[in-house]
């Protein structure tokens, strides 16, 4: 099972953030079409369904192929992730001119650490353990 590991790795990475969006994607549906909340996300949906897991498995593979080089763990290679993430996020929202709430300056300090850590955690525990099933680890 030595072939093919960038694949293999690719596919290991984008399993955590497609069950994360599969979940988000039918909770928004519910509240939106069920119980009529009002929030148009459907414009901005796109980037994380389409951009997010490809995100990871490319991650992933960068993770596997710079291992010998670098000895980060897993964990902390995930958590720099989100420093990719964040900013393409915000250029979405500006792009598309889709308006914020004004606490989010507010509380964004807080809700970055908590997503360095969710990303930190994720890595460490799920991503790591999916490379171990496809022989990485």
């Amino acid at each position: 099972m030595n072939q093919h590991k960038y694949l293999r790795a690719y596919m290991a990475g984008i399993v955590v953030p497609t069950i994360v969006l599969l979940i988000g994607v039918t909770a928004f549906c519910i509240a939106r079409y069920v119980y009529n909340f009002p929030a148009p996300l459907e414009r901005v949906m796109i980037f994380p369904m389409a951009v997010v897991p490809n995100l990871w498995g490319l991650w992933n593979m960068l993770f596997v192929a710079s291992q010998s080089r670098t000895h980060l763990s897993i964990g902390f290679h995930g958590a720099l992730l989100p420093l990719l993430l964040g900013p393409l996020g915000i250029l979405l929202t500006r792009t598309l001119d889709f308006q914020l709430p004004i606490f989010t300056s507010h509380i964004f300090p807080v809700l970055a650490l908590v997503g360095l850590t969710a990303y930190y955690l994720l890595w460490k525990y799920l991503v790591s353990f999916l490379n171990r099933a496809v022989n990485l680890a």
